[in-house]
């Protein structure tokens, strides 16, 4: 099968010929027909990751997937032969991908069922980011009315933060660096848009002069991030920021991991089902073109780059 992969640590991806799977007892294979790009994908290529996960290279890259089921292995009951699922590739050593034609995943992994009404490209763009938006959001745990500051809040995670957060009424500030992302996030729910490129804090505390009730640290400078809260304010860090690098500050701070369950799967796929959230994506991308897609990535997204691979 085709793939996108890295063959050595800090490798740039490329296109290559790989063997197929086939699905072992307790696992499926999954023709996939769609992924996208997370953060993940970038840390992974550039060997950012070489000293927290085992690799066996080739290391096809891409954590999302949707697909359909085309093969069972023995005592699997939970899906068929058909089905049409999506969820994310989170089996280790690093090996699988999204970027493939094909994935074969134990079947209690991180895989849902795909509801009527959502379609494989939008499915192949929402499971890991919709997790970490959702986890990031769980542990600031903000109250109707407070003020939750996200940075940034154009990429894929930060776009469904903002709308998560939103409808949760909390008043939303979203750091974005050009009018046409202050726009998107603004669409997205955001009350507030404010340049990162400018005095952020100057921004920032022109409306919310005591401070904010949480952040969000998606990108930008987690010690200035954390300088904007308030006494006791709540800090989630997708980027691997903890207690112990922001120094005596009154605030509480967590180190976020996604964790794209089954069950949290579903609830995402049912919201963007329902019309309460949408899956913003500014580039579709084929197979082929997803070397160009990682330099595309690095340089700023609104919202999520998809890969179109059937």
């Amino acid at each position: 099968m085709r793939a996108v992969v890295t063959e050595d640590y800090g490798k740039v991806p490329s296109v290559a010929t790989v063997p197929t799977p086939t699905a072992g007892p307790g696992e499926v294979r999954v023709r996939i027909r769609s992924s996208s790009l997370n953060g993940f994908d970038l840390a992974v290529a550039g060997g950012f990751i070489k000293d927290f996960m085992e690799h066996r290279f080739p290391v096809i890259l891409g954590r999302d997937f949707a697909g359909a089921v085309d093969e069972v292995g023995a005592g699997v009951t939970s899906f068929a032969l058909g089905d049409n699922v999506f969820g994310v590739v989170l089996t280790q050593p690093l090996h699988a991908g999204g970027f493939a034609e094909y994935v074969t995943l134990p079947a209690d992994h991180s895989i849902a069922a795909m509801p009527v009404g959502l379609d494989p490209a939008t499915a192949g763009a929402l499971g890991l980011a919709g997790a970490a938006a959702v986890g990031s959001l769980g542990a600031v745990a903000p109250l109707a009315g407070a003020t939750v500051l996200v940075s940034g809040a154009t990429g894929g995670v930060g776009a469904f933060a903002v709308q998560v957060a939103a409808r949760a009424a909390a008043t939303v500030i979203a750091t974005a660096g050009s009018e046409r992302g202050r726009d998107h996030v603004r669409a997205l729910g955001a009350a507030h848009a404010v340049d990162y490129t400018a005095d952020l804090a100057a921004q920032v505390r022109s409306i919310a002069p005591a401070g904010v009730d949480a952040v969000l640290h998606l990108a930008g400078d987690a010690a200035a991030l954390a300088d904007l809260l308030v006494p006791g304010g709540r800090f989630a860090s997708l980027l691997s920021v903890g207690a112990d690098q922001l120094g005596n500050r009154d605030i509480t701070v967590t180190s976020v991991i996604a964790m794209p369950h089954r069950e949290l799967l579903e609830d995402l796929a049912d919201q963007v089902v329902a019309g309460r959230l949408s899956v913003p994506v500014q580039a579709t991308y084929a197979l082929d073109d997803v070397p160009k897609a990682f330099v595309d990535f690095a340089a700023g997204t609104l919202g999520k780059l998809a890969v179109a691979i059937a």
